[in-house]
C-alpha cells in the first residue's frame, strides 16, 4: 500500500512495457546496420545497448530517421576500446562517436536524474551531467515520452517506460516529470516540444504547454551556437511555417530570431518567408538537400531589402547602400543567434548578387554564371519574383541561362545586349549622371 502511495506521488514508472514488433511496427531492415552493429558488440562484452530517441520515434512514425543513437550501461572508457575508430567527446554531456565511414553512431552511458550532483547555473540550467545510471534512471531523465523508448535490435522489441509508443500514436508531446523543473533545466525543450508537434502534426499535451509562455524568456541563457542548431532543426523538419508561427504564439522566437515580427508585420513579408519555407519544406518531403545560408538569407532578406531601400532614399549608390543594410541586420542578429561564419559568407554572396541581375550584357552577366553561388542566387532572384519585388521575366531568363549549355548562353547574352534597355527595377535606381569637371 505504501509503495503505490509512493509510485503515486513521484510518479514513477512501475515498470516498462516490452511491445513487440507486431505492434510497435519497426521493420529491422530500416535500422542503421552500424547501430546494430554497435548495440551487439556491446552486448556482447556483457553491457546492456539499445538503439534511443528520436530514431525509435520516427521509425514509429514511420519517418526515416536521420541518424542513429545508442544507450548502454557502459561507460565512455568500456566502450572506446570495442570499436576500432571511436573517439570520447564532450564536457557537459561526455559520450562516444563510433565511426563507420560517413555515419556516426553516438553512443552514451545511461544518465542518472538529477540529484544535486549535476552543475547548474543561478536559473536551473544544467552545466555539466555526467553521473551514470540505469536504464530506468535514463528513462526518466529523457525530456518527452515520445522520446524515451528504447529498440533492442536484438529481440526487436521496444521498451517503453512511459507510454511513449501510445502518445506516439495519439501524436501527443508529452514532458516526463514537473514541466517548470524540466524547462529550468534546459530550456531548449521548449523549442524541442514545438518541433517535435509541427512534425507529428499533433499537439503539446496541455501540462506540458501551459508553463512555457512564461518561462520563454528562459531561451536567452541558452548559449547561442546551441540556440543555432536547434533553429536549423525547426527549418528543416518539413513543417519550418508551422513551427515558426507556435514559437510566435508562445514568445519562443524572441531569443531566435528577434526581428521574426517585424518582419512578418511588414506588407509582403510574411508572404515571401511561408514562400521560402513552403519551398523548403518541399524539398525536405521529397529527401533532397537544403542549404542552410540560402533559409537564413530568406528569413532575414525582407529586413535587409527595407534597409536598403531606405539608405539608398538618402543619397547613398545601390551597392554600398546593400553592404551597410546587410551590415546592420547582421550584426543585430547574429548577438542572438550565434549563424556560422561559412553561413554567413554564403548569404552575403546571394544577397549581394541581387542587384547585379539586373545587368544581362557582356562580360557582366559570363562573371556571374562564374560565381559559386550563382545558382543559389538564381533560386533566391525566383523567390523574390514569386513574391512579386522583381520582374518574373527577368528571373526566368537567370534560370533559364543556368540551365542552359554555353553555345545558347552566348546567344542568349548576345540577345540581351542588343535588346532595348528594360525600365529600371525598386531595387536598381537610375544611374545619376557625372557632372563634367570644368577646365
Amino acid at each position: 500500500m505504501l509503495k503505490k502511495l509512493v509510485d503515486r506521488i513521484f510518479r514513477r514508472p512501475r515498470g516498462p512495457q516490452r511491445i513487440v514488433a507486431a505492434e510497435h511496427g519497426i521493420d529491422r531492415r530500416n535500422v542503421s546496420r552500424h547501430a546494430i552493429k554497435v548495440c551487439e558488440v556491446l552486448q556482447q562484452h556483457g553491457h546492456e545497448a539499445y538503439i534511443v530517441g528520436g530514431a525509435v520515434r520516427d521509425l514509429i512514425a514511420g519517418v526515416e530517421p536521420k541518424d542513429f543513437d545508442v544507450a548502454t550501461s557502459a561507460t565512455p572508457e568500456q566502450i572506446q576500446p570495442l570499436f576500432r575508430r571511436a573517439r570520447i567527446i564532450g564536457k557537459r554531456f561526455r559520450l562516444v562517436h563510433v565511426v563507420f565511414g560517413a555515419e556516426i553512431i553516438e553512443t552514451s552511458t545511461f544518465r542518472a536524474p538529477s540529484g544535486g550532483e549535476q552543475s547548474t547555473d543561478e536559473h536551473g540550467r544544467i552545466l555539466r551531467d555526467n553521473v551514470f545510471g540505469t536504464a530506468l534512471e535514463d528513462a526518466v531523465r529523457r525530456d518527452f515520452t515520445l522520446n524515451a523508448l528504447y529498440y533492442d535490435p536484438t529481440t526487436e522489441e521496444v521498451i517503453d517506460y512511459h507510454h511513449g509508443v501510445a502518445d506516439l500514436k495519439r501524436r501527443l508531446v508529452r514532458i516526463i516529470g514537473d514541466p517548470v523543473v524540466r524547462y529550468r533545466e534546459d530550456p531548449v525543450r521548449m523549442l524541442r516540444a514545438v518541433r517535435f508537434a509541427a512534425k507529428l502534426n499533433g499537439q503539446i499535451e496541455e501540462k506540458t504547454l501551459a508553463p512555457i509562455a512564461s518561462m520563454a524568456p528562459l531561451i536567452e541563457n541558452v548559449p547561442a551556437s546551441r540556440l543555432f542548431d536547434e533553429m536549423l532543426k525547426l527549418l528543416t523538419c518539413g513543417h519550418a511555417m508551422d513551427c515558426l508561427r507556435q514559437l510566435r504564439a508562445q514568445g519562443l522566437h524572441h531569443g531566435m530570431l528577434p526581428m521574426l515580427d517585424v518582419v512578418l508585420e511588414q506588407p509582403g513579408g510574411e508572404r515571401f518567408i511561408e514562400l521560402a519555407l513552403e519551398r523548403t519544406d518541399a524539398r525536405v518531403r521529397a529527401g533532397k538537400s537544403i542549404s542552410p545560408s540560402f533559409l537564413f538569407a530568406a528569413l532575414l532578406w525582407q529586413q535587409v531589402h527595407l534597409r536598403w531601400q531606405h539608405i539608398q532614399a538618402g543619397g547613398e549608390h545601390s551597392i554600398p547602400a546593400l553592404s551597410l543594410a546587410v551590415d546592420s541586420v547582421l550584426g543585430e542578429q547574429t548577438e542572438k543567434l550565434a549563424i556560422q561564419r561559412r553561413f554567413v559568407a554564403d548569404m552575403r554572396d546571394i544577397w549581394f548578387m541581387q542587384p547585379r541581375f539586373e545587368r544581362r550584357v557582356g562580360k557582366l552577366a559570363w562573371r556571374m554564371i562564374e560565381q559559386p553561388r550563382f545558382r543559389a542566387a538564381c533560386d533566391f532572384l525566383q523567390l523574390r519574383a514569386a513574391a512579386g519585388e522583381v520582374d518574373s521575366v527577368l528571373a526566368q531568363w537567370w534560370m533559364d541561362l543556368a540551365d542552359a549549355n554555353d553555345e545558347d548562353r552566348a546567344d542568349m547574352i548576345e540577345d540581351a545586349t542588343h535588346a532595348p534597355p528594360a525600365a529600371a527595377t525598386p531595387d536598381a535606381p537610375a544611374r545619376r549622371r557625372r557632372r563634367r569637371r570644368k577646365p
